[in-house]
């Protein structure tokens, strides 16, 4: 799309991604307004001030159909629901209605590599960035995580690579999005309190691959059967797999004990080793094989690849070991807030779980860890909103108990336990309905968790 004087465009709201879009706008010329359904009061008032200075008018308490009405262009936050009436009429008459992440991919000049899926996206970006950085790459890392892409293409783009994270609400407003490579870790069941069916939150993951053609690169997941089931006819680009093992066709990286071996990227076989690195467990060995793929495509040097997975530290509340208590490990993983992340950390444990889930369901089908749950959680302890959902779908497949809260759920979970077992904060569900973010929930668990080592 161009943007100049003529353009009339209007920023749908005020978060860092539409305050980041204002900025592009501006920076391309635009006359730009700004709509957001929170109160005057309940914005910050000094962003208020310096938008108002730059002559951009702001409507706050809702979006009027009037207001709307005006503009030739709306850029929308990825929080905003597309099924607005406002939004309707825009696309009704022929108004564009996209993203601040598709408005600054039409004027990035850096090449870059696209991350997302259900699970394990903000891992992959933040490793992908340390492999760049590794080897003396100015790199910039961003997206759903930290740093709007705008904010980087309002610079001076100076980066040697970008690694952005994208999420399914993102993708929803980005037809034209095009990377240089594209990533998608798995699809499992997720917002879909937002989307009218798991196939249409499945086809906007499939989505970053629909503007790529044979120029572009995408890496897949071998072993995630929605990936493959779903992928026919997806993308044009050339296809690199990787997985625990990969057919004879099929150019990428394999797993072999922690020993991570590529295939098809050149004459010389590259090996890259997990043993002694906080990756060596899943989900994070299909992560680090994803981010390796992903890094050599965009010719990250193998030493620097070498030197990021070894040297990578996980993020907060992701698989994250708090401490171990007479034999009883306790690992937070907070960020678990949808049923394919619990799947997953409970395929990667190898003792007896005692798992503390629940809080703001999300719409997701338990179903889908009905088999993992039976094999593997001796017992579940629910707190928050979904509790008795949960007690009630999971009575036949393991003992599940209801906690007033999480605290209370981490000390009857130390007398459940017994020495060889893992105590595991996954909850499966949003945490809003007790705290004000994953990280807060983590937080708790393991100040709860510090209690009892105190207690010793």
């Amino acid at each position: 799309m161009t943007i100049d004087s003529t353009t009339r465009a209007l920023v749908v709201g005020m978060g860092s991604s539409g305050i980041a879009a204002v900025k592009l706008l501006k920076k391309l010329g635009a006359a730009v307004a700004v709509s957001d359904s929170r109160s005057s009061t309940d914005l910050d008032q000094a962003l208020l001030r310096r938008l108002r200075d730059q002559q951009i008018e702001v409507e706050t308490d809702g979006h009027a159909a009037d207001f709307f009405s005006l503009a030739n262009l709306v850029v929308v936050s990825p929080g905003v629901p597309l099924d607005l009436p406002v939004l309707e009429q825009c696309r009704k008459h022929g108004v564009p209605v996209v993203g601040e992440m598709s408005l600054a991919a039409e004027y990035l000049k850096t090449p870059m590599v696209a991350v997302t899926g259900t699970n394990g996206k903000s891992t992959v970006v933040t490793l992908l960035g340390e492999m760049f950085a590794a080897a003396n790459k100015k790199v910039f890392v961003g997206g759903n995580i930290g740093i709007p892409l705008a904010e980087y293409v309002c610079g001076s783009q100076d980066a040697e690579v970008v690694v952005v994270e994208v999420s399914s609400f993102q993708l929803d407003t980005a037809p034209g999005f095009r990377p240089d490579v594209a990533v998608l870790l798995n699809i499992s069941p997720d917002h879909l309190d937002r989307y009218s069916s798991y196939d249409e939150y499945a086809a906007s993951k499939l989505s970053i691959f629909a503007a790529q053609d044979k120029d572009d690169s995408v890496v897949l997941n071998v072993d995630d059967s929605e990936i493959m089931d779903r992928l026919e006819g997806k993308t044009g680009g050339r296809k690199f797999y990787y997985g625990t093992e990969l057919a004879g066709d099929q150019n990428g990286i394999a797993i072999d004990h922690m020993t991570l071996k590529m295939k098809g990227l050149g004459s010389v076989e590259e090996k890259y080793e997990l043993t002694g690195s906080s990756l060596n467990q899943e989900p994070n060995i299909h992560n680090a094989m994803a981010a390796v793929l992903a890094a050599r495509l965009l010719n990250c040097p193998t030493y620097a690849v070498q030197q990021a997975l070894t040297s990578y530290k996980k993020l907060d509340h992701r698989m994250t070991l708090v401490a171990e208590i007479r034999g009883v490990k306790y690992v937070d993983d907070s960020k678990g807030t949808n049923i394919g992340a619990v799947r997953a950390a409970l395929e990667g444990m190898d003792r007896p779980v005692v798992l503390i889930g629940g809080g703001r369901d999300k719409g997701g089908d338990y179903g889908f860890l009905k088999e993992i749950v039976r094999a593997k959680v001796k017992s579940m302890l629910l707190i928050g909103e979904a509790a008795t959902k949960m007690a009630d779908y999971f009575a036949k497949d393991t003992q599940t108990e209801a906690c007033h809260s999480l605290p209370e759920a981490v000390c009857r979970a130390s007398v459940i336990a017994e020495p060889g077992d893992v105590v595991l904060l996954s909850p499966a569900c949003a945490s809003f309905d007790m705290f004000t973010s994953y990280s807060q929930r983590g937080d708790v668990f393991r100040s709860a968790v510090m209690k009892l080592v105190g207690n010793e």
